[in-house]
């Protein structure tokens, strides 16, 4: 075994679960909250969600990024001034390095206008303190493996599954044996060789 591709970036920095950050100025209340997210379906349920939640609120704000390279995001203003709130909030989310994570800022209006500087720094404040106090965690990117194995071949698919620390999911071990597994992807390319390897095994992605 070779061990992990080091060339392969597949470690990134999330959140561990759900964290909320406050910021009042002149009567607004900027209301944070940052979410652990994997799928966009999640993030347009938690939005919907939100939405009924503070159904009486002026603005619901926010900005996700999602994928071990931070490649998928987007910045929504929801109303106000261009720039003054979605990019400060993902400013946060960059700024910490992290992915997979949404960030919501709900804002109740006080009466007084802030300017677009009040904005930019309410946005940003309420985001951060919502980072400040969520756990950060380190998340491995990987993929799903499907594998199908005659019964004779079930040792040396256990032993490699041992020896990459494989992380299993469904099984089935009759005549004809089928297991998932997730596969970090700096480890990829040395699964695909020793599946290929082991007599009558087959490696497709799940």
């Amino acid at each position: 075994m070779n061990g992990p591709d080091n060339t392969i970036q597949d470690t990134y920095r999330s959140i561990a679960s759900p964290s909320e950050g406050l910021f009042k100025d002149n009567g607004s209340r900027f209301i944070a909250r940052a979410y652990p997210i994997e799928t966009e379906e999640e993030i347009k349920d938690i939005i919907v969600s939100l939405k009924k939640e503070y159904h009486d609120a002026r603005h619901h704000c926010y900005a996700w990024r999602l994928g071990c390279g931070g490649e998928q995001f987007r910045a929504n203003d929801d109303g106000e001034p261009s720039g003054s709130a979605g990019r400060q909030i993902l400013g946060q989310i960059d700024s910490r390095g992290l992915s997979d994570i949404l960030i919501v800022v709900i804002r109740y209006f006080g009466g007084i206008k802030l300017g677009i500087p009040g904005l930019i720094r309410a946005y940003r404040t309420s985001a951060a303190d919502a980072l400040d106090k969520a756990e950060i965690i380190e998340k491995l990117a990987s993929k799903r493996f499907r594998l199908s194995f005659g019964y004779m071949s079930m040792n040396d698919v256990m032993k490699m599954s041992k020896d990459l620390g494989l992380a299993t999911g469904k099984q089935d071990f009759g005549m004809e044996c089928s297991m998932e597994v997730n596969v970090r992807l700096s480890l990829e390319q040395e699964f695909l060789k020793r599946a290929g390897d082991i007599e009558g095994c087959e490696a497709a992605e799940a």
